[in-house]
């Protein structure tokens, strides 16, 4: 049986597939990512509510209904944004060339 000289210094330089990484960081990013998704997916109703309203589509109870579901929502968003150490500013991802994800306010 003969051995391979080079397969030692072949293994030592193969590279590590494991990353190592802090949890909490990895909690907070994720949480970042969901919240933000979560955000965008508010605003976009808040603005579909508010085009149906102007456009008269929409009872007075159905708009009262929607005022305080996403006056709920977005309380709960900054009581989840509290929880995981995030301002709202946190949420709205730079795209590079496209701009922000968010607009903003």
């Amino acid at each position: 049986m003969t051995s391979d000289p080079v397969e030692p210094a072949r293994q030592a330089r193969k590279p590590r597939l494991r990353i190592d990484t802090d949890a909490e960081a990895v909690e907070r990013d994720l949480s970042r990512l969901v919240l933000t998704l979560v955000e965008l997916l508010r605003q976009l109703v808040e603005r579909q509510s508010v085009r149906r309203m102007e456009q008269g589509d929409l009872s007075d109870e159905q708009i009262e209904q929607l005022g305080m579901t996403l006056m709920r929502l977005e309380e709960a968003m900054e009581e989840l944004c509290d929880r995981f150490g995030l301002e709202p500013s946190d949420l709205n991802l730079d795209l590079g060339p496209l701009g922000s994800l968010l607009p903003k306010d």
